[in-house]
């Protein structure tokens, strides 16, 4: 055990966390290199052999739980800084940017890497001690709770190996909390959870613990109680269930001199307490044996003495059952980071309970339509010679040789243009190990990029390393082209045009899906002579936020900005004008609304016969168009673009090769005649005929027989895209004329945060004034619950008394009491509802949206609009 007893302990502990002021930023580059970035002798697919000793993890949590304030502590006791910083003052490291110390949020996600325990020459270890005993490198995202920057949470989640999911004591578990939670079940990852601010009036562990059950839908394991002073008075430490003792804290310090008491000492200092920690060992023993034999063992070994059974044990345990991801079982630990209490043992959980690199499943491929594991394909188990023999290099014996040659495969998970630097590309690095200066092969945009620069980053500040390898997060910086979601391969002799050889520069790494904008605003550049510059510069915000979008309206000839939510766009507008010095000026903010059809049209058949680029160009096709739901003709071939379906329809017999004169012409395959004629068909739906609004919810069937559609050599895949567009503009035309075309809006999931007295008074808001419909107000979260998995029996759940609560039970709603409405509002009712919903509830309320779906307009909402 690190912590030592309270007559020895208190000092020794003192003087081990003071070493680190002798690990300043100097000393850190030659720790990554000389020890953490070893390259030699390295085990299967390049992992460092020190790749176990590192984590790679985020904090996760709703808006204002304490994710920053919590890893400002992190950084103050590893060494990194030497104050801590404040997001009230703006003094953060992970908050940098302008933007975020003006609002005192997160924006966009920050990587940091610092060590746990701090490193220094000298430090003994044992094979078998604790992991916290060892130097770990902890590669740590802080990442925003806002809403509307919910895909910068999920681009990071994407690469990380665990998360530490942060819950106010005094909200509990949160809508957000609730939304993230499912993200991180979606990947899988493992996961610890700190009940924050249990320092403030109000806090409610007991409560927090129950909604842990209720609403993740996880077991709760609690392995830290928290210590009030003579039972009721102030927070002052935590009682650790796994090793059988309590953490004091001194009132008003900086958090790194800690007393620690014994069971023992605990009978004289404060006897309820440890009477409390004794039921806490009991039943997160017996909560685990539910989940895990091997403990069961040990404890019937132990006579069924909850007390006997040694803490590493217990500690191997909770590891096992949280290291597969699935949030079945939920390790809970306690205490208030902005008192500084609770911040080392939660450092020291990270590297007991959260995994390495190596043990987490391989990275999900892809190889054309070849899917599989990066950890297969290395190996050669993933077969690909017999899909591209024909691809591969003569010198080339097979894939597999081929395959077996790759150095470096990294994703990209972040771009970001740094005012210093430059443009800084983060990377997670999943094989081998990517050197100083070599080729990198961009499957995505298939272009060549060197690596000039690698960076080990500090949020703001930077290391340079020589190289980066498997399971490190790092930085390349100078990246002209590459964007978030591409993979990078380094590739011995890469031919700097051609890439790797087939199939080799197909390969790619699970993409990030994109979620749809749904507010937009107008850019308008202060002169002609400025447009261009304005054009480069939203490029530049794009490849940093892929959920913004750009377009131009064809017919006023504006730029068109799209992003996730009010803040959202207000945040990219302060960019563009404020650190990227644009010459322009932002419309207010509009929603984005949609056409569609109401009932079928008739087929419109179109001859395209132009020249295209001075080639003669000729092709044909029939389009129908009907709504979606009505949809039910059967299709060989259907896609779905953009809301919309589109099937393709050509006659079965010209599918086959073999008589040549009822087959598709050779430079003409029947993959490139349906992708023209889906572009063609996609092209026309962007813009509708009523408002130039886009198709949304329509359904396009489109034929092309080839007997009459097909004129020889002037058919090209141009010419059919064109006929195709055509056709389904035709299409569109006849339901305008027949007034078949309906407007549409998106209609949002709202989840309101407010306390029982503002309940009455949203509810009234919602229903009558904003033509929203309230579907639930329960306070457990039954509509959007985090999981699959069935809720947990709070009855089941142990968690001590909390001090402050009425006699009641904690369920009853009293006029205080936390309440949430689940409701579907029209967008367009919800822009600048905080400051509504702020008036309502004397400041308190908070609410999350999320696009539901778009439906069609009512007569008067369109006519007022």
């Amino acid at each position: 055990m690190r912590l030592l007893n309270s007559q020895g302990g208190c000092r020794l502990w003192h003087q081990r966390l003071q070493c680190v002021a002798l690990v300043n930023k100097a000393c850190f580059p030659r720790a990554f290199t000389s020890r953490h970035y070893s390259t030699s002798h390295l085990p299967n697919h390049g992992h460092d052999p020190n790749v176990e000793a590192t984590r790679n993890i985020g904090i996760i949590a709703h808006i204002d739980a304490g994710k920053t304030t919590t890893t400002e502590r992190m950084l103050y006791y590893s060494g990194i800084t030497r104050r801590i910083g404040d997001v009230d003052d703006g003094s953060t490291v992970t908050d940098f940017l302008s933007a975020e110390r003006e609002r005192g949020i997160t924006i966009q996600s920050a990587a940091v890497t610092f060590h746990w325990p701090p490193f220094h020459e000298g430090q003994p270890t044992k094979s078998d001690s604790p992991r916290h005993l060892t130097p770990h490198t902890i590669n740590l995202i802080d990442t925003p709770g806002h809403a509307d920057f919910t895909f910068e949470v999920l681009r990071s989640l994407r690469i990380l190996d665990g998360a530490v999911c942060i819950l106010d004591g005094v909200a509990g578990v949160e809508a957000q909390t609730e939304k993230v939670w499912t993200q991180a079940n979606y990947y899988n990852i493992p996961r610890i959870v700190f009940v924050n601010k249990l320092d403030r009036d109000g806090a409610a562990f007991n409560r927090t613990v129950k909604e842990i059950g209720s609403r993740l839908r996880g077991f709760p394991a609690v392995c830290h109680i928290p210590w009030w002073e003579g039972g009721k008075g102030r927070f002052t430490g935590v009682g650790d269930a796994i090793n059988l003792c309590a953490l004091k804290w001194k009132e008003g310090g900086d958090g790194k001199t800690i007393q620690k008491f014994s069971l023992d000492e605990l009978s004289r200092e404060d006897p309820s307490l440890r009477e409390e920690l004794i039921k806490a060992r009991a039943s997160l023993v017996e909560g685990l044996c539910e989940f895990d034999e091997q403990l069961l063992e040990t404890w019937l070994e132990c006579d069924d003495d909850t007390l006997a059974v040694p803490p590493q044990v217990i500690r191997d345990s909770l590891r096992r059952c949280i290291i597969d991801g699935s949030g079945r079982l939920i390790p809970v630990f306690a205490g208030a980071s902005f008192r500084n209490i609770g911040v080392q043992p939660l450092l020291d959980a990270v590297d007991d309970l959260l995994p390495n690199p190596t043990e987490r499943p391989s990275s999900e491929v892809s190889v054309g339509e070849k899917r599989g594991s990066l950890s297969d394909l290395l190996d050669g188990k993933l077969s690909l010679a017999s899909s591209w023999s024909k691809h591969l290099s003569k010198k080339s014996s097979s894939a597999t040789s081929i395959i077996a040659q790759i150095e470096a495969c990294a994703l990209a998970f972040k771009v970001v243009n740094d005012p210093r630097r430059g443009v800084l590309v983060y990377i997670r690095v999943y094989s081998g190990s990517l050197k100083r200066n070599a080729a990198l092969w961009n499957t995505n945009l298939h272009v060549t990029e060197r690596a000039q620069r690698l960076l080990q980053m500090q949020a703001s500040d930077a290391v340079e390393i020589s190289h980066i390898s498997a399971g490190q997060i790092g930085v390349i910086a100078g990246l002209k082209h590459a964007r978030t979601g591409d993979t990078l391969i380094s590739y011995p002799g890469v031919n700097p045009k051609t890439g790797p050889p087939a199939p080799l520069n197909m390969l790619q790494l699970r993409p990030i899906d994109v979620p749809p904008p749904v507010f937009f605003a107008a850019i308008e550049p202060h002169s002609l002579s400025e447009e261009k510059n304005v054009a480069e510069i939203l490029a530049n915000l794009l490849r940093e936020d892929p959920s913004l979008h750009v377009n131009t309206d064809e017919e006023s000839g504006q730029m068109l900005l799209s992003g996730m939510g009010e803040l959202h766009l207000e945040i990219a507008r302060d960019r563009l004008v404020n650190d990227f010095k644009a010459k322009a000026t932002m419309g207010n903010i509009e929603i984005s609304y949609r056409e569609s059809v109401l009932s079928a049209t008739n087929p419109h058949r179109v001859v395209f016969d132009r020249d295209i680029a001075g080639k003669k160009g000729k092709a044909g096709c029939e389009a129908t168009i009907q709504p979606l739901e009505d949809a039910t003709q059967a299709s060989d071939y259907t896609v779905t673009r953009d809301g919309n379906s589109i099937s393709i329809n050509i006659p079965t017999s010209w599918f086959g090769e073999e008589d040549e004169g009822s087959s598709l012409p050779k430079e003409l395959p029947l993959a490139t005649v349906r992708e023209a004629l889906v572009n063609g068909a996609v092209a026309a739906l962007a813009r509708g005929p009523r408002r130039s609004f886009p198709m949304h919810s329509c359904h396009v069937t489109m034929k092309f027989d080839p007997s009459t559609d097909l004129f020889g050599s002037d058919t090209s895949p141009a010419a059919l895209s064109s006929a195709a567009r055509l056709s389904v503009q035709a299409a569109l035309k006849e339901a305008l004329d027949g007034d078949n075309i309906a407007l549409m809006e998106p209609v949002m999931n709202v989840v309101i945060s407010c306390d029982e007295g503002s309940l009455g008074a949203i509810v009234h808001d919602i229903s009558s004034a904003r033509g929203g419909h309230v579907l639930s107000l329960e306070s457990d979260g039954s509509e959007d619950s985090a999981s699959e998995l069935p809720a947990i029996d709070p009855k089941r759940i142990y968690a001590p008394p909390d001090p402050f609560a009425s006699s009641n039970s904690s369920d009853a709603a009293g006029p205080g009491q936390a309440r949430q409405v689940h409701a579907r509002v029209p967008l367009k009712e919800m822009v600048g509802y905080l400051k509504h919903l702020r008036s309502l509830t004397g400041g308190r309320g908070t609410f999350i949206m999320s696009v539901d779906k778009f439906e069609r307009l009512s007569g008067p909402r369109e006519k007022a609009m």
